[in-house]
C-alpha cells in the first residue's frame, strides 16, 4: 500500500474522546482523516478496505523514560547511536511502543550547581532535548528551569530530596513532571509529603496540570502506591517502563557493559545477587498491572500510556490520540489487551506471532 491510498479499517472499536466506540478509522498520507471530507468534498471511497477483526484500536503507546534495551544502553553506547537507537525502536514494537524519548543517566552532581551554562556544555545545543530530570532543591534550580522551558523542554522534578515547597516552587517556575513516582525521592510524611505531595499541593493553579511518571511492574512500586496515586491525581499520571538493557533479552547471565546480570524470573538481578539493578518491564505489561491493581477503566489505563504523555510533551495534537489530523500510530488490541499488531503512520510494523485474526492487510475491498 502506498502512503496516498485512502485506508477504511472496519469492524474495529476505537478509543476517542475519552471513550471506546464503535466507529472506522480512516487513514491517508499517515494521518487520521475526517471521513465527511472524504464523502462530501472530494466524494471518493476508501482504495482499501481493512477488517480488524473485532480489535479494539487504541493510539500507540508513547514511552517517556526508557534507559535502553535488548542489549543496548543509551548512555554507554555511544559508537553507533543510530543503530542502538534502531534496535530499542524495532524491539518496542513488539509491546505496542510507538513512540519514545532515549533516556540518558547524565553527569556528576557538581554539574548542576555551576548553572545553566555548564548545562549546556554538557549537552551541546539541546536541539534532540525533550525532558530533562531536575533536583529542585539545587541551588540553580529555579534559573535552569526556567531556561530549559523557554526552549520548549518538559521539565521534570526528581532523583531529589526536596521538601514539598522546593517541588511547589519549582512548579512556579515551569516545572510539570515527575519522574517515577515515589521512586529516588524521599518517601511520604505526613508533615512534609515531598515531591509527592504535588499530587494534591493547593499551590499548583488549577490550570496547570503536574504530570507525573510511575512504573507500575509490580515491582517498584507497590499496587497500593497505584491506587493512592491514581485516584488521588488521575489525569496526571503516565506509565513509564524505566527499562534498562536487560529489556527483552533472554533469562540467563549477560554482560552489560561493566556489569555482569542475571535475567531470570522477569527482573533483572546483579549477577550472583538477590539485588535488583533496574526494570525490564514492557509497556504493554505495565498498561495491564496498571489495570489490575487499581480496577480502573481500559480507557483509563490506555490514556495514562496513551494521551497523558502526549500531554505532558505538548504533543497530543498528533500524538497519543485518534483524533482528525494525528499521526496515525495506533494498536491492535484483543480480549484483555493482548497486543495483535502495531503500526505507525497506518503502516503494520509488527504483527504479535500466532495471532491469524490480526492480519495486518486483511483486504476486503479494492477500488
Amino acid at each position: 500500500m502506498t502512503q496516498s491510498q485512502l485506508l477504511q479499517f472496519v469492524n474495529c472499536s476505537i478509543l476517542r474522546n475519552h471513550e471506546i466506540i464503535r466507529e472506522d478509522i480512516w487513514v491517508r498520507d499517515g494521518k487520521i482523516v475526517n471521513p465527511e471530507k472524504m464523502f462530501f468534498d472530494e466524494k471518493i471511497s476508501a482504495d482499501v478496505q481493512i477488517d480488524c477483526k473485532g480489535a479494539l484500536i487504541s493510539p500507540g503507546f508513547i514511552e517517556l523514560q526508557i534507559n535502553g534495551g535488548f542489549g543496548v544502553d543509551f548512555s554507554c553506547d555511544f559508537e553507533d547511536v543510530e543503530e542502538g537507537l534502531r534496535v530499542v525502536a524495532k524491539g518496542i514494537l513488539a509491546h505496542g511502543v510507538t513512540s519514545f524519548c532515549p533516556t540518558v543517566v547524565t553527569s556528576p552532581a557538581h554539574v548542576y550547581n555551576k548553572g545553566f551554562d555548564s548545562v549546556l556544555e554538557t549537552y551541546g545545543s539541546l536541539d534532540n532535548v525533550r525532558i530533562v530530570t531536575v533536583a529542585p532543591e539545587l541551588e540553580k534550580a529555579p534559573e535552569v528551569i526556567e531556561k530549559f522551558v523557554e526552549r520548549g523542554i518538559t521539565v521534570s522534578l526528581g532523583h531529589s530530596m526536596a521538601s514539598l515547597g522546593e517541588g511547589e516552587a519549582a512548579v512556579k517556575h515551569g516545572a510539570s513532571f515527575i519522574t517515577h513516582l515515589f521512586n529516588a525521592m524521599l518517601p511520604f510524611h505526613h508533615r512534609d509529603p515531598g515531591l509527592v505531595g504535588l499530587l494534591a499541593s493547593d499551590a499548583v493553579p488549577d490550570d496547570h496540570v503536574v504530570y507525573f511518571g510511575i512504573i507500575s511492574d509490580g515491582i517498584h512500586t507497590h499496587p497500593a502506591a497505584l491506587r493512592i496515586a491514581h485516584r488521588t491525581h488521575p489525569k496526571g499520571l503516565v506509565l513509564v517502563t524505566d527499562a534498562i538493557s536487560a529489556l527483552g533479552l533472554e533469562e540467563g547471565m549477560h554482560q552489560l557493559g561493566q556489569l555482569s546480570v542475571e535475567v531470570k524470573a522477569g527482573c533483572a538481578y546483579i549477577a550472583g545477587t538477590d539485588t535488583l539493578c533496574g526494570s525490564i518491564a514492557t509497556m504493554s505489561e505495565c498498561v495491564k498491572f496498571f489495570k489490575e491493581a487499581t480496577s480502573c477503566s481500559i480507557v483509563e489505563a490506555l490514556e495514562a500510556a496513551t494521551l497523558h504523555p502526549a500531554k505532558a510533551l505538548g504533543i497530543h495534537q498528533t500524538k497519543g490520540s485518534l483524533h482528525f489530523g494525528a499521526d496515525a500510530d495506533f494498536i491492535f488490541l484483543g480480549k484483555d489487551m493482548d497486543l495483535w499488531s502495531t503500526w505507525i503512520s497506518g503502516e503494520c510494523v509488527y504483527q504479535a506471532k500466532g495471532k491469524t485474526e490480526a492480519a495486518c492487510f486483511c483486504k476486503v475491498k479494492r477500488k
